[in-house]
């Protein structure tokens, strides 16, 4: 503005005059109208800050989703009294519902890694002579249980609802026995090889399953639905 110092803004000469006592009303409104507005911003976050929190929120989703359903008092599940919760985990009496799955103290639970012949299914012995090897891997994952307390930790769901876990007697891993002893498979899509040594070792052994001739597991239920 023609007359002011160039270095004192437009406003600050007008700031600078002081309402005294008998200015009236219309210099008063006129001297807050030269007023600049103020205009309110919201704070603006950084990029690295909601990426951050993305991760954290992430993280956490994960954590729930892995021990959710092995948390809380046994009783307030409906589980049986016997059965002991401990994060993801539970223990107890196990029964036996398959050759890969139990029933822990109310809870069904799928064991983690392996494929092991369906109740229904049917193998040939060395002779070439047809057995349920469904139903001789239900008893042989009993034998192993042996009415031991069953330690299961959960790593997953599968499509059916169950808990997919890790099950342990005495510290060993049923997964680990039944692919062994030949009554299972090593269910490898899902078990990131966790058995394959256990399967050779079956497999060159000639144990269970491998005596004679079977169909895969997984082939089976294909053609079998239920």
């Amino acid at each position: 503005m023609p007359g002011l110092d160039p270095g004192i803004h437009p406003f600050r000469e007008t700031m600078d005059r002081r309402v005294k006592p008998g200015d009236d009303a219309e210099f008063v409104a006129g001297l807050c109208s030269t007023m600049p507005p103020i205009r309110d911003r919201p704070p603006m976050r950084s990029p690295s800050s909601l990426l951050f929190w993305i991760i954290v929120i992430a993280i956490v989703a994960g954590v729930m989703h892995v021990g959710r359903e092995f948390s809380g008092p046994a009783r307030s599940r409906g589980l049986s009294p016997d059965v002991s919760v401990s994060g993801n985990s539970l223990t107890g009496r196990a029964r036996v519902i398959d050759g890969d799955s139990l029933d822990l103290g109310g809870e069904r639970i799928r064991i983690y890694g392996i494929d092991a012949p369906e109740g229904r299914q049917s193998c040939n012995d060395v002779a070439g002579r047809p057995y349920a090897c469904g139903r001789a891997a239900s008893r042989a994952l009993a034998a192993a249980i042996a009415g031991r307390r069953v330690t299961c930790t959960a790593v997953d769901h599968d499509r059916y609802g169950r808990e997919v876990a890790i099950c342990t007697v005495d510290g060993r891993d049923l997964g680990d026995i039944m692919v062994r002893s030949g009554h299972a498979l090593d269910y490898a899509q899902h078990s990131r090889g966790r058995y394959a040594a256990a399967q050779r070792e079956a497999r060159d052994a000639k144990r269970g399953m491998w005596a004679g001739s079977f169909e895969d597991p997984a082939v089976w239920r294909r053609q079998n639905p239920r």
